[in-house]
């Protein structure tokens, strides 16, 4: 196996969709995977599109989005390493339901819908595996659903804001002041609301002391507290 195998080998090791794969089945995928990079800010694909391929993050970050009839855009996901995204493409072939783009400079291990449907198609045994991959994920999506429904505005926004703040700690304490480079813009997106309303909760929450908004970035200061706020 050479060393570009090895490589993807370790890094679908990590996904958990493949988590029921065993290593030679991981390398049945290896061979057929792809190595692309994109800079930052580039499209990987567009909402409509035919779905070619689906991908795997190896470095940087993605960010997936949907937008409205209005113009509109929501963000449906925030990709890091070993996170996959357009896996549905392996099965149904049908158009993109979303866009995707790089955040960063990043880059991605690309897995052709053709070449997986074949491997599927000749060992039926990887495919259920995966089958019960994609329910896990479904059930997963399905409850995160479910808690943002009856989740107010503030909460949702808050409970980023708390997600970020142990992202970006780098090992340091869970209660120390971080700051999240983002702007109201996306925050909003990520909360799946308006960027005025996220805007008016900032405002309350620098008044309360807990944060602290610049030109695209938010310093949490104070991160127990803001957890109070999420309900």
């Amino acid at each position: 196996m050479s060393d570009r195998e090895q490589s993807a080998v370790e890094l679908l090791r990590s996904v958990t969709l493949f988590a029921d794969l065993e290593e030679g089945e991981l390398e049945r995928f290896s061979h057929v995977a792809v190595p692309r990079t994109f800079p930052a800010g580039t499209r990987v694909f567009h909402e409509g599109d035919n779905s070619d391929a689906c991908y795997i993050v190896k470095e940087g970050s993605f960010r997936v989005t949907r937008e409205h009839s209005d113009g509109r855009a929501i963000t449906l996901a925030t990709l890091g390493p070993g996170e996959i995204f357009g896996e549905l493409a392996m099965l149904d072939g049908d158009l993109r339901s979303a866009s995707a783009e790089a955040v960063s400079d990043g880059e991605l291990l690309a897995l052709p819908a053709g070449d997986v449907r074949s491997l599927l198609a000749r060992h039926p045994e990887i495919a259920l595996k995966l089958v019960a991959g994609l329910v896990r994920r479904l059930r997963a999506a399905n409850v995160r659903i479910s808690r943002q429904s009856f989740q107010t505005v503030p909460s949702r926004v808050a409970g980023i804001l708390a997600q970020l703040s142990r992202e970006g700690q780098e090992g340091g304490g869970a209660d120390e002041e971080v700051t999240i480079r983002m702007n109201q813009t996306d925050l909003a997106q990520l909360a799946g609301t308006s960027r005025e309303s996220v805007s008016r909760f900032l405002a309350e929450l620098e008044r309360a002391g807990v944060v602290r908004s610049g030109r695209g970035r938010v310093t949490v200061l104070d991160p127990p507290k803001l957890r109070n706020y999420i309900y």
